[in-house]
């Protein structure tokens, strides 16, 4: 019986950025459901003072729906989605960054739902929390002046991170380019962002959500490595790897590894969909 591929999106993003890959998906046979956590997408906000010409005070204290959301929700959200695929047959659960938490987190609570799961340069914590792992060795070649200078607000006050992601600041773009789509053109750069959405929430979770080896530690998995990822570098992908591998040495990960910066498996997704295509057939 053919899988359903379940695919969850990083920080900023939405279903939106997984609609090239789906159509790749598609030709190749395969069925796809693009999540949207909670607050994303469709639920998200974009507040009147981020449209032109922009309101930078107003950008800065208007509230947000994505307030209060925790990697709880958004965990609870995909099971739930996880729940209705299953009754379809295998499910092959599939988180791109940031979404790899909320992806650990469902594994750990309901294995049963996922035949296999795949991180794509993602986050999948083990030893530390998601924010421990930023000081990390690994994390020392990372650049955050491009988020760093999009940023809207005080995270404290709005209760949620707000990027300026409509800047014309060239200097801010070409940081967020290079740390996210630097082996893109201008124009693709543009356009991924111009999906993003301003707010995300502040979540990064605890101890006990980190991945557990007799839930998570059952499931087969794979991680597809970006060689060319400057925001999850190589070294801390090849981490989470390892760190996984020590948790359930009986289950390591199956890798597979693309060229591709952070976000150009998603701009050019033919490579990626044909790796996922492989993996439906372990």
């Amino acid at each position: 019986m053919q899988p359903t591929f379940v695919l969850v999106h990083g920080a900023f993003a939405s279903s939106f950025s997984f609609a090239p890959l789906q159509a790749e998906l598609g030709l190749l046979g395969h069925r796809s459901v693009a999540v949207d956590l909670p607050g994303h997408g469709f639920a998200a906000t974009y507040p009147r003072a981020y449209q032109a010409p922009q309101d930078l005070e107003g950008l800065a204290t208007t509230p947000g729906a994505i307030k209060g959301v925790t990697l709880a929700d958004n965990a609870a959200h995909l099971i739930g989605i996880l729940e209705r695929a299953k009754q379809n047959g295998p499910v092959i659960l599939v988180s791109h960054s940031r979404g790899g938490m909320t992806a650990t987190v469902a594994a750990n609570q309901r294995p049963d739902l996922i035949d296999r799961i795949v991180y794509v340069s993602a986050w999948c914590p083990v030893d530390l929390d998601v924010s421990a792992y930023y000081a990390e060795p690994e994390m020392a070649t990372v650049d955050h002046t491009g988020m760093a200078s999009a940023m809207a607000g005080n995270p404290a006050e709005l209760g949620l991170l707000r990027s300026n992601f409509r800047t014309a600041d060239p200097v801010v773009l070409a940081a967020l380019k290079a740390a996210l789509l630097a082996d893109g053109t201008d124009e693709e750069f543009m356009v991924f962002l111009n999906t993003f959405q301003p707010d995300e929430n502040l979540d990064v979770g605890t101890p006990d959500d980190r991945a557990r080896a007799d839930t998570w530690g059952r499931i087969p998995k794979s991680y597809i490595r970006l060689t060319e990822d400057t925001s999850v570098p190589l070294a801390m992908q090849d981490r989470m790897i390892r760190e996984g591998d020590a948790l359930t040495p009986e289950n390591p990960y199956d890798v597979r590894t693309l060229t591709s910066s952070h976000l150009k498996w998603l701009v050019e997704p033919a490579a990626a969909a044909r790796v996922l295509s492989e993996l439906a057939a372990l």
